[in-house]
This record gives structure tokens, C-alpha cells and sequence, in this order.
């Protein structure tokens, strides 16, 4: 689905009027960015919406920082999609499991260290359990995609079977 296809879907439920009263931007803004804006016609309707900035902004940095910002806002975190094992399928699986528990182990350890010392959690200790607990969020969806996808299936060589 294109940008603008996703906007005006999303705008739907509350109008454009109300989005672009909640944006101070003008209902007409707000209606350009849900028309098609092909880059290279300056003659086109549509206008460069948001979403399509931002995806801009992580192409220019190379950084996912935003999109990781933005999953948090909307109450959910980003994970990139898994790359294709190596050849070696089940030693990669066996590798990506001991990494998955070791992820998790590294959390269990930081609450551990955590109320060692006073039994009870900081706030920069929360902020060090937040970020392990993202990490293992994180291998964990990719490992689960890359699962789905038979990623980890022997792949089959010269034969058609």
C-alpha cells in the first residue's frame, strides 16, 4: 500500500477536517497528502505527506531511530526483517536459539542486578531493563518471521523434491 493510500485510510475514521484541526495545518493540506505525489511531476496534486518524509528521513540517515521512536509511540516496537540463514541451516538455527536465550539470560540478569542491592527497581535501572527487554523483543519477532518464512528449512540441492 502506497503512503497516501495509508493516510487516507487512516484519516477516515476521524475526517480530515478534525486531523488537520489536531495538525493546525489546513483541511487542504491534509487532503493533498492522501492524493497520489509522484516526485518527479510538480504539476501533480498531491502533496510530500509525512509518512513519506519520514521514510525519507531513515533512507538520508541510514538509521531506524525514528521508526523505532514511532512504534513506541503507537504502543509497539520495530523489527527488522530477518536476512536469509547462510547455508548452513541448522547451524545457524542452533546459533540463533543459544542467542535467544543468552538475550534472555542478559535480562533476567539486569532485574536481578537490579533489587540486589535495595529490592526494589530506579528509574535508570527500568531504563537499562527496557532496553535488554527491546533487545530480546526484537531477536525474538526476527527469529519467529525468519521461522514462518522456512528460513531455517534444510534447502534442497539438485533435486526437485
Amino acid at each position: 500500500m502506497r503512503s497516501y493510500e495509508v493516510l487516507r485510510e487512516s484519516i477516515d475514521e476521524i475526517g480530515a477536517k478534525s486531523l488537520a484541526n489536531a495538525l493546525r495545518v489546513s483541511p487542504a493540506l491534509v487532503y493533498k497528502w492522501c492524493q497520489e505525489s509522484p516526485r518527479d511531476d510538480p504539476d501533480a496534486s498531491g502533496a510530500r505527506n509525512p509518512l513519506d518524509r519520514l521514510a525519507d528521513i531513515v533512507r538520508a540517515t541510514g538509521s531506524t531511530d525514528v521508526v523505532n521512536w514511532l512504534c513506541h509511540e503507537a504502543g509497539g516496537f520495530f523489527v527488522s526483517s530477518p536476512s536469509p540463514p547462510p547455508s548452513d541451516v541448522q547451524t545457524e538455527l542452533l546459533m540463533t536459539t543459544q542467542r535467544l536465550v543468552q538475550e534472555f539470560s542478559h535480562l533476567l540478569t539486569t532485574v536481578m542486578k537490579s533489587i540486589e542491592d535495595d529490592g526494589k527497581i530506579e528509574p535508570s535501572e527500568a531504563d537499562r531493563i527496557r532496553s535488554s527487554w527491546e533487545q530480546l523483543k526484537g531477536s525474538a519477532e526476527a527469529f519467529t518471521v525468519a521461522c514462518e518464512q522456512g528460513l531455517y528449512w534444510p534447502r534442497q540441492t539438485g533435486t526437485d523434491k
